[in-house]
C-alpha cells in the first residue's frame, strides 16, 4: 500500500515509518522538522519506498498518484515542545487535521488520527474508558494542546458522518522508547538523563500520581492493527498497568545504577493526577495488549541513551 504519514520524523512517526516499511509498504512522509529529527529517519532516506518531504501540512498538502492510507501523527507532543509552540500546536490539531482529511478525502483513501490520552484531562474516571468524555481545562496552559486534539476527534467524525469515510482515531497513551529526546520534557527521558549525569532526579509533587507507559514497538503494533480495522470509534492504545512517579524514579535509578537522589518540585497547572487506559476495546476488537514489560523496555530506552 501506498501509505503517507505527517509527523513522520517525529519519536513516533519515525517507529512507525520502520514498521511499515518492514511490511512492504511505500511510504510518503511529512515533517517541518519544529520538533521532528531528521536524524530519526536519515537511515530511510535512500530506500526506494521511502520518500521525505519538508512541509508546513497546516499549509498545504499536495501528493501526485493514488495514496491508500493518510496517517495524521503531526503534532508537538511533549509538554516542553507544545508550551514553546502552543500556535503551532493548535494549528496542527485544527488546520493540519483538516489538510490531511481533505488529502484522504481526494484521494479516496483511509484516515488514521493520533490522538491523545489528554483528551481526557485531569480525569475523574479511573481507568479512563473511550466513551468518557473528559476534564478538560479549556484555556489552560495545557489547553493548546488537549482542545486541538479533541478538535481532531471532532473533525474526524465529522468527516466520517458527512462523507462516509473510513476513519480511524487511536488515543494514544504515554510511550517511550528509543529516539526520544533527552530535553523534551517527558519524564523517561528527563529521568535517564538525570540519572545517567548523576543529578537528581526532579519529581513534580509528592510523586504520587500516576502514568501507564507503553513501550514503542507495543504502541506502533496497536497503531497497524487499528489502521488496518473497521473500527471507527476511538480506541485507547497504552499499558493499561500503571505506577506512582515516584515508582517510576526509584526504578529507573535503580536499573541505571544511579546514586542520583530525588528532589521536589511544585506540580505543573492542570497535571492529570492519574493516567490510565481501559484497553477493554482494543483486546476486544484488535486482538492487541502490551507485550514488553517496563523494567525491559526501560532497559532498551537505557542502553539507547547511553549510546
Amino acid at each position: 500500500m501506498k501509505i503517507l504519514i505527517t509527523g513522520g520524523a517525529g519519536f513516533l512517526g519515525s517507529h512507525l515509518c520502520d514498521f511499515l516499511l518492514s511490511k512492504g509498504h511505500s511510504l510518503i512522509c511529512i515533517d517541518n522538522l519544529i520538533t521532528g529529527n531528521i536524524t530519526s529517519i536519515k537511515h530511510l532516506i535512500h530506500n526506494k519506498n521511502f520518500r521525505f518531504i519538508q512541509r508546513d501540512i497546516t499549509r498545504s498538502i499536495d501528493i501526485d498518484g493514488d495514496v491508500d492510507y493518510v496517517l495524521h501523527f503531526a503534532s508537538p507532543a511533549s509538554p516542553t515542545d507544545y508550551l514553546k509552540f502552543p500556535i503551532e500546536t493548535l494549528k496542527a490539531g485544527s488546520l493540519g487535521t483538516h489538510k490531511a482529511l481533505d488529502l484522504a478525502k481526494e484521494k479516496n483513501a483511509r484516515f488514521l488520527l493520533a490522538s491523545s490520552s489528554e483528551v481526557y484531562g485531569n480525569p475523574l474516571q479511573h481507568p479512563q474508558k473511550e466513551d468518557y468524555w473528559g476534564n478538560v481545562n479549556p484555556i489552560g496552559r495545557r489547553a493548546v494542546y488537549d482542545e486541538a486534539k479533541r478538535f481532531g476527534e471532532a473533525l474526524t467524525m465529522a468527516y466520517h458522518r458527512c462523507y462516509g469515510m473510513d476513519t480511524k482515531i487511536g488515543r494514544i497513551f504515554n510511550t517511550y522508547g528509543p529516539r526520544m529526546r533527552k530535553d523534551d520534557g517527558r519524564v523517561i527521558p528527563t529521568f535517564i538523563t538525570q540519572a545517567l549525569r548523576g543529578e537528581p532526579l526532579t519529581v513534580f509533587g509528592d510523586g504520587s500520581q500516576t502514568r501507564s507507559f507503553c513501550y514503542v514497538s507495543d504502541l506502533i503494533e496497536g497503531v497497524y492493527k487499528l489502521m488496518l480495522s473497521d473500527i471507527n470509534q476511538p480506541v485507547n492504545l497504552g499499558n493499561p498497568e500503571a505506577i506512582t512517579i515516584l515508582q517510576l524514579a526509584q526504578k529507573i535509578l535503580e536499573i541505571t545504577g544511579s546514586k542520583s537522589g530525588i528532589i521536589n518540585r511544585p506540580l505543573p497547572d492542570d497535571d492529570p493526577k492519574v493516567r490510565q487506559p481501559d484497553i477493554t476495546r482494543a483486546q476486544g476488537m484488535l486482538h492487541w495488549s502490551r507485550k514488553v514489560p517496563l523494567d525491559e523496555g526501560l532497559r532498551k530506552t537505557i542502553e539507547w541513551f547511553k549510546n
